[in-house]
């Protein structure tokens, strides 16, 4: 076998799933080479099993990877289903030197074919699909979702959103023609010229991971960068390190496997006594961060950082605007649901319910604001008080963080005099007698207690505001948007005439809107090749997982340009 063979026996390898990915973000369709159920019946009997011990394997263990500038080991990971430490220890790395191993490996790799790499950063994905039920594991016991979640939210949903970076670093790249021939008469001689365009990458790329859901956004950075020929240093939070961990131990094996260096992908580890990412931004080779997390940090990096690439994402108020239904129950159950889905502890989740003080109208006839706030309250506990099914869809508050922030909301409505409609408590987890859980706070809120409910909430928290009317909750959650950033708005109205009369508003405002969902999915799931994940328009984020902005800038074009000899074709 010659060695070309392998490079081009992986390109054609995956070249049918980059064809269907770059037509799925064309046609906006729905799209993924991948299953995200966990059910025996896709994966056979044994994959469950073995995924389960693969991650009880790393348990007490020190896990090893060959790291540039390795300084120490740490590891301060606490399952929020046991509350015990998970006691695996990480190389602390010397930033130093794994930002010049990276530097180092960056040559080779920024002269490889552009399909070659980005057909490695997909056998990447495929490989890590087939680690999903150890991952599953890995983000239940360090983030808290359930399994299901874990398995599809942190596995195949997490996946395609990277392969639809690479969808778009292909056609960002592909649009560069390699080479040109030039020809044009300057007065009575005619110049003819070669050009020739070389892609050359920005540097050295640190993904910053967020805590809750590490994975999400960590692959469509990582790719977006490696598809376009620069190194990636992955930088989990301390208190979710072992995915990011799995990703970057199997990126390395795979990169290694076809011969390029391993330092490609490293991992900066530290802990929340001594953070290193700082060390980092500062670097003059690190040209392009990815941040996930909190708006704190985000704002931070968004008004210090210059002379590199930034892309964040953040958080904000993500609102429901109630103006009226069709069917009561079945909305409410919709809010609901996304409500309790991970304890509210996603970037959707929704934290401000608008409804008009005199009530709305329902199919069944008028009903009042009271009857609607205690429809999502009596739908909510229809999850909390079954155990089984609110394991499914609550999983388990991953940090004290967010037990503290509901237990400051209720003092903050208990001192105001707001009425609390559906307390906060433990519900017992039919698997795990020891995890963190809570239902959520449902406190009942008007338009003066703005400064209250207008703050981001990390925790499963809920804010039902009666507004003067349709109108007023619809300009107030629009001017929440422009002023504290939002990714998922929701409306619910029958009134076409009312619709229509806001969705521009919500487009001016960067909110991306769900009018009149219900049923069987999430109203909060956003799908890739089909969703834009945040607009990158107002504080929430400036980042859009995924478009073309996100991956075109990762890379730049320089020319040469020389006569055409005689006799040259």
């Amino acid at each position: 076998m010659n060695e070309q063979q392998p490079s081009i026996d992986i390109v054609a390898k995956h070249q049918t799933t980059l064809d269907h990915a770059i037509q799925a973000v064309k046609t906006r369709k729905s799209w993924s080479p991948f299953k995200d159920s966990p059910s025996t019946k896709i994966h056979g009997p044994e994959k469950p099993g073995l995924g389960k011990a693969a991650f009880e394997a790393h348990l007490h263990q020190p896990f090893r990877l060959d790291l540039p500038g390795i300084k120490g080991w740490a590891g301060e990971e606490v399952s929020p289903f046991t509350q015990q430490k998970l006691g695996i220890t990480y190389p602390l790395c010397d930033p130093h030197a794994t930002i010049t191993a990276a530097k180092s490996s960056m040559t080779d790799w920024a002269k490889a074919a552009p399909n070659l790499r980005v057909s490695l950063c997909l056998e990447i994905a495929e490989r890590m699909y087939d680690r999903n039920f150890e991952m599953a594991h890995s983000v239940m016991h360090v983030a808290g979702q359930s399994y299901t979640q874990a398995f599809s939210g942190s596995g195949p949903n997490a996946l395609d959103r990277g392969i639809e970076a690479l969808a778009y670093a292909a056609i960002a790249m592909d649009n560069v023609t390699p080479s040109a021939q030039y020809h044009r008469m300057f007065g009575r001689e005619e110049v003819n010229l070669e050009k020739t365009y070389t892609l050359v990458p920005r540097g050295i790329g640190l993904v910053i991971c967020c805590a809750s859901f590490p994975t999400w956004n960590a692959y469509p950075a990582m790719f977006a960068s490696l598809a376009t020929g620069n190194p990636v240093v992955v930088k989990p939070h301390p208190i979710a390190i072992l995915p990011m961990a799995l990703v970057v131990e199997t990126c390395r094996a795979t990169l290694a496997e076809f011969g390029f260096d391993p330092n490609l992908v490293t991992l900066a580890t530290d802990t929340l006594a001594e953070p290193i990412a700082q060390q980092y931004i500062d670097h003059p080779d690190v040209q392009i961060i990815d941040f996930t997390g909190s708006p704190r940090f985000g704002n931070y990096l968004e008004s210090t950082v210059t002379r590199k690439l930034l892309y964040t994402e953040t958080a904000g108020v993500n609102s429901v605007v109630v103006e009226s239904v069709d069917n009561l129950a079945e909305s409410m159950r919709a809010i609901a649901r996304a409500t309790c889905l991970f304890s509210a502890q996603m970037c959707t989740s929704p934290q401000v319910v608008y409804v008009p003080k005199e009530g709305i109208k329902t199919a069944q006839g008028h009903v009042s604001f009271e009857q609607v706030a205690q429809t999502i309250v009596n739908e909510i506990d229809v999850i909390a008080q079954d155990p089984k099914l609110a394991a499914g869809i609550m999983g388990a508050v991953q940090g004290q963080v967010s037990l503290d922030v509901v237990e400051a909301a209720a003092a903050m409505a208990d001192e105001q005099g707001l009425s609390i409609l559906l307390h906060a408590k433990p519900y017992n987890h039919p698997d795990f007698p020891n995890a963190r859980t809570r239902t959520p706070l449902v406190i009942s809120a008007t338009s003066e207690h703005k400064q209250m409910y207008s703050e981001e909430r990390f925790g499963p928290v809920l804010f039902i505001v009666a507004a003067n009317s349709g109108n007023d909750a619809a300009q107030e959650a629009t001017e929440l948007a422009r002023t504290r950033g939002t990714i998922s708005c929701y409306m619910y109205s029958t009134d076409e005439d009312y619709i229509d009369r806001w969705v521009d508003v919500y487009a001016q405002v960067g909110a991306n809107l769900t009018i009149n969902l219900t049923g069987a999915m999430w109203i909060n799931f956003a799908a890739a090749y089909s969703d834009y994940h945040v607009t990158g328009l107002n504080p929430a984020g400036n980042a859009c997982l995924a478009d073309l902005s996100f991956v075109a800038s990762r890379f730049r074009i320089a020319q040469r340009r020389r006569p055409i000899t005689e006799g040259a074709a």
